[in-house]
């Protein structure tokens, strides 16, 4: 499987990036998320390919995601890093460990 994607930056949050499948635009995303993202900023229109890797996650992933959902939201990696760090810490309190 393979689309062709628009790749949009937020105006609002540093490093947050959106996909979208080219031919159906922003029309599947939720105002709610369009209200936090800001004003999109288009900064690349790409083919993902499924076994394609991509900064932080597969090609599959993204594919699947925009078919389902209509997006794919990459959030930035501050953020994926505090939810690992977070992640690790509940691991060692459920372990007796921290």
């Amino acid at each position: 499987m393979k689309k062709i994607c628009n790749v949009y930056k937020s105006t609002q949050v540093q490093g947050m990036y959106l996909y979208i499948e080219k031919s159906e635009g922003l029309e599947r995303v939720p105002e709610l998320l369009m209200a936090k993202f800001g004003a999109p900023k288009l900064v690349m229109t790409m083919l993902i390919k499924k076994e394609q890797m991509l900064s932080t996650v597969t090609g599959e992933r993204v594919l699947l995601e925009v078919t389902e959902r209509g997006f794919y939201l990459q959030m930035p990696p501050q953020e994926v890093e505090e939810q690992r760090v977070l992640a690790l810490k509940n691991t060692k309190l459920s372990s007796g460990k921290y």
